[in-house]
């Protein structure tokens, strides 16, 4: 399943494949392997009623076992997804982060944190790595390097590195933070957009996010192997940056939400982490207000990461030698 949604993401984010053109609906089974495509009607009405249509035509043709008609209120099935989304330039994007142009580069100081000169300004990548590289040598954060890997997904995905992004839901900066999370993080209004100050301030929370899960989650998948354990750890960081530690917390161990992933945990040598991740959402999806949107962001961050890492200036150096 992890593998088959990071297929059908990669053709919306790079309008490849049956994306092409933006104005079409792809739909998808249980496993998220793809079974058809359709032309967008002239309004939403007409667009549902195709949909509901070709579902039903699919269900006929005997492609799936079952199928429920999509409206306003009611996911249908099989799942849709429209090739019209919001989403970032890769390429514009991967180049802001690496300081392509000179616009994109950055320097000053931040609290402890003083990076690069006026003369000589950085990459948004070389301000991550420090960043990161500080707060471990200081004790501060917590976190295995390959996480910086991850964060890097989330700035192209979060902000398309643009440092003055600003979201409808008042989130802002290069990696989309609330301003709760910000005043959590000690940072003054006047120093939301300081990219320093978000890239510290993702990091500490991250690193929190870590820690409050870390104990349900060994006790869930302490037994899996080092790899798939660190894998999977990773890719429930990045859940919790988009929904919160207490939700993935919830989906290790509360009585009704954590089944899935104690099945998982009992059958882990047949999944991948990336399967158990997304099974563990995907087989409650409608509770605690988990919904298709939650894996759909994974897959995202992690499609940027690969991108990012096949870059000739990235893709032979430790940053992505875990990959």
């Amino acid at each position: 399943m992890y593998r088959n949604i990071l297929t059908i993401r990669q053709w919306v984010l790079e309008e490849s494949a049956y994306c092409t053109d933006s104005d079409r609906h792809i739909l998808f089974d249980m496993r998220g392997q793809f079974l058809s495509w359709l032309a967008d009607g002239p309004d939403s009405e007409h667009t549902q009623k195709l949909l509901n249509e070709t579902r039903q035509s699919l269900f006929q043709r005997g492609r799936v076992d079952s199928w429920v008609p999509g409206s306003d209120g009611q996911t249908g099935y099989p799942f849709a997804l429209s090739c019209d989304q919001p989403h970032v330039n890769l390429d514009e994007a991967i180049a802001r982060y690496l300081g392509t142009l000179p616009p994109d580069r950055l320097w000053g100081s931040w609290d402890d944190l003083t990076f690069a000169d006026a003369e000589q300004p950085g990459s948004l990548h070389d301000a991550l790595v420090y960043v990161f590289d500080t707060r471990s040598e200081q004790g501060r954060i917590d976190l295995p390097p390959a996480i910086r890997h991850h964060i890097a997904g989330q700035i192209l995905i979060e902000s398309g590195g643009q440092a003055r992004a600003h979201s409808a839901a008042n989130a802002r900066g290069i990696l989309q933070l609330s301003p709760t999370a910000l005043s959590d993080c000690q940072i003054k209004p006047d120093n939301y957009w300081h990219r320093l100050a978000q890239l510290d301030c993702a990091l500490r929370l991250t690193a929190q996010n870590a820690r409050n899960i870390r104990p349900a989650f060994d006790a869930r998948f302490g037994d899996l192997p080092d790899d798939k354990r660190q894998r999977l750890f990773n890719l429930l960081l990045i859940q919790a940056y988009h929904g919160g530690a207490a939700r993935v917390q919830a989906l290790l161990e509360d009585e009704t939400l954590s089944r899935p992933a104690a099945y998982f945990a009992q059958h882990q040598e047949r999944f991948t982490a990336g399967d158990i991740a997304f099974g563990m959402v995907f087989h409650n999806l409608g509770r605690d207000r988990l919904g298709l949107a939650s894996l759909y962001y994974v897959a995202d961050v992690q499609l940027a990461s690969n991108a990012l890492c096949k870059t000739a200036r990235l893709s032979k150096t430790d940053f992505c030698e875990w990959k």
